[in-house]
């Protein structure tokens, strides 16, 4: 391929599966800012490796691989930055500001009701398994079939079976106090 039709194939595959990239992103990453600039990570490891890329799984796939991979990175750094503040914490002044936003319309019981309920769910989340996780994740709220996600996560379709059964019974485990009526 030239330089001009790399060019053209990398625009295309942008506009095809940018919405989607920052989906999956934002899914690990529950951050909008977060998210889309995971995407942009996402689509400059695209460009520079489009080159090398070997055609062994859909294009698709393989930058769906990255998008994951690359919000599971960000969630790693954030959680070092967390213990380096938590460190550093000690030693600057405790005396911060904090600004609290109030929802302009809506209501605003069910809205704090569904935000508690998202970081219920956030929180167990982080709890299992990566592994689990990111299975989980990419059936349930991306709508991928067990085989692209075998795929994306390079295992086979009876391991993220496996997978996905075992973040949902740890996810009823650490969600059962909450939500048993």
């Amino acid at each position: 391929m030239s330089g001009n039709e790399l060019n053209e194939f990398f625009q295309k595959l942008v506009l095809e599966n940018q919405e989607r990239v920052r989906n999956i992103c934002f899914r690990f990453l529950n951050d909008r800012d977060d998210a889309e600039d995971a995407a942009q990570e996402v689509f400059i490891k695209v460009f520079d490796s489009l080159g090398s890329f070997r055609s062994e799984s859909e294009v698709t796939t393989w930058i769906y691989r990255i998008a994951v991979n690359k919000s599971l990175d960000m969630i790693r750094r954030k959680k070092r930055k967390k213990r380096f503040a938590l460190l550093t914490s000690v030693f600057l002044d405790p005396e911060e500001e904090i600004a609290i936003s109030i929802p302009a319309e809506g209501d605003p019981g069910k809205e704090l009701e569904d935000a508690e309920r998202k970081r219920i769910l956030d929180e167990a989340l982080g709890k299992i398994p990566e592994s689990q996780r990111t299975a989980l994740i990419l059936s349930k709220t991306q709508g991928f079939s067990n085989n692209e996600i075998a795929e994306i996560m390079n295992i086979t379709v009876s391991a993220v079976e496996s997978l996905i059964h075992r973040s949902k019974k740890n996810l009823r485990k650490l969600l059962y106090k909450y939500f048993s009526y």
